[in-house]
């Protein structure tokens, strides 16, 4: 991953200032990884309102609940900040398309789990956008729909850990040992998924498509 410089230390004194309460603490490593949260916004919005959903709002949101959950940091047991920072944003993405899609609505494939991890579908879904790129001209309809059936084909051939750890270290670009926390995993089995899923998707997806997803850090 690459940056135009280099991204802040949350160092630990500022990490026992925000276990204790400090709202000033919070702002400061809220802002320290912004461009990382704003990532998995863009990433995991569901498109259907991604013109009516600001995604600083949706960032703005999320930084107002974790003001409200600072006093249960240590009982949600978040290894760091980050992992914590990124469940509350995705709870937060999940009320989210609730208000907007309505219950009745709204998709099932874009549940999340009270841990902050993605269902199968929503992760499924947001990997083929992604990877389908920005062809939206009336005259690639064609295409556009061929490519979705491709995507769709590699997508079901991998496992939902798969599709997860893929979407995880390219589209949010969280680093191996941050998405072996999120999977619950070590990491050196985190790295082993990973490598077997992007050689598994190499091996079924057209190369051009492969070249829409970010390298990981």
């Amino acid at each position: 991953m690459s940056h135009d410089s280099p991204e802040p230390e949350v160092t630990p004194e500022l990490a026992n200032r925000v276990i204790y309460g400090d709202k000033a603490a919070l702002a400061q490593i809220f802002d320290i990884y912004r461009l990382r949260l704003r990532r998995i916004v863009n990433f995991r919005l569901d498109r259907r309102i991604y013109g009516r959903v600001d995604p600083d709002d949706v960032l703005q949101e999320a930084y107002l609940n974790a003001q409200l959950r600072m006093k249960s940091i240590l009982a949600d047991r978040a290894e760091t900040l980050f992992i914590w920072l990124r469940k509350i944003l995705n709870q937060t993405l999940a009320d989210v398309h609730r208000r907007h899609l309505g219950t009745q609505k709204r998709s099932a494939k874009r549940d999340v789990s009270i841990h902050g991890g993605w269902s199968t579908e929503s992760t499924s879904v947001a990997l083929a956008v992604h990877l389908a790129g920005n062809l939206t001209s009336p005259s690639q309809a064609a295409l556009r729909a061929e490519l979705a059936a491709q995507i769709d084909a590699a997508l079901a051939t991998l496992s939902p850990v798969d599709r997860e750890i893929l979407a995880l270290r390219h589209f949010e670009e969280l680093s191996n040992s941050e998405a072996a926390q999120v999977l619950g995993m070590t990491t050196q089995a985190a790295s082993m998924r990973y490598v077997r899923a992007l050689t598994r998707l190499r091996e079924v997806l057209p190369a051009p498509q492969l070249s829409a997803m970010p390298e990981p850090h």
